[in-house]
């Protein structure tokens, strides 16, 4: 329920590119299915079945003795269903665990996670609509949802799995910061230019404000990732397509009042996130 996989498909339409530069990103065809397989049949014992790895490897078209420097694999399912993704008071319990079968997979293999968060407020409304659950209270199991906390869910990732990084930024900033999560992911240089850069940009701004940005740089091609940001929040203050961002919360029982004092929660959830070691935040 994040940026519905933009960031994904961006990458894959840049394979050219990152293949000449040792990064690979599969078609998810050829590895969501069979390790989301590989993952249920160890969640009792924690320990995947003899050959997983090459299996998969396999599955994915790379020749022993050929493998990549890098391989990116996404799927919005790793830690869960939407019926798994919330218990009273938790986002996504069985996530460790999952994630620790994911490092037994590719025991050997670095692994880096990369993660996107989205505002407790919207988020538990989308996730519920995906269950069969009549309301987002039924959803959680009676609970609270002032009592969720995505600080939770990293503290348990970073105690389970403490030699895997993880990237994490927020959905709603995703815009200001598509390119940089981009090359982030590919684990390619700041200086890459990849097709698809302000493909997020084009779903918000107007169609004459597009225009002036993009004529703005491409008459200013130097700018580091800083000012291009800068460039960026200067222009949807002036262009900004207001139907594209605006987002409706129809919910019985909860009031604008509930809304802010969920997204103020969600705000210091945040910073407490950006406080915990071996988090790498990417913010605008």
């Amino acid at each position: 329920m994040t940026d519905e996989e933009r960031l994904l498909k961006c990458l894959m339409g840049n394979e050219p590119v990152l293949s000449e530069l040792g990064t690979l990103v599969p078609h998810p065809s050829t590895y969501r299915k069979q390790l989301r397989d590989m993952i249920n049949e160890a969640a009792s014992s924690g320990i995947p079945a003899d050959g997983a790895r090459a299996t998969i490897m396999q599955q994915m078209g790379i020749e022993p003795g050929a493998e990549p420097e890098r391989i990116v694999l996404s799927n919005h399912g790793f830690f869960g269903t939407p019926r798994m993704a919330v218990t009273t008071g938790q986002f996504y319990p069985a996530a460790p665990k999952r994630m620790e079968i994911l490092q037994r997979i590719f025991d050997g293999d670095d692994l880096e996670l990369f993660f996107a968060l989205r505002n407790p407020a919207s988020f538990l409304p989308a996730m519920a609509q995906e269950t069969k659950f009549n309301s987002v209270s039924e959803y959680l199991g009676g609970g609270d949802p002032h009592d969720m906390r995505w600080s939770e869910l990293v503290a348990r990732l970073r105690q389970s799995c403490p030699d895997v990084p993880a990237t994490i930024w927020c959905n709603e900033d995703t815009p200001l910061i598509w390119t940089e999560l981009l090359r982030e992911m590919a684990g390619v240089e700041p200086t890459i230019r990849m097709d698809g850069e302000y493909l997020l940009l084009r779903e918000i701004m107007t169609a004459a404000g597009m225009k002036r940005f993009l004529t703005y740089m491409d008459s200013h091609p130097n700018m580091t990732e800083i000012q291009a940001r800068r460039v960026i929040a200067a222009f949807l203050d002036k262009f900004a397509d207001d139907e594209a961002i605006e987002e409706e919360l129809d919910l019985p029982g909860w009031t604008e009042t509930m809304v802010d004092e969920l997204s103020e929660a969600y705000d210091e959830d945040i910073f407490a996130i950006a406080r915990i070691p071996g988090i790498t935040l990417i913010t605008p």
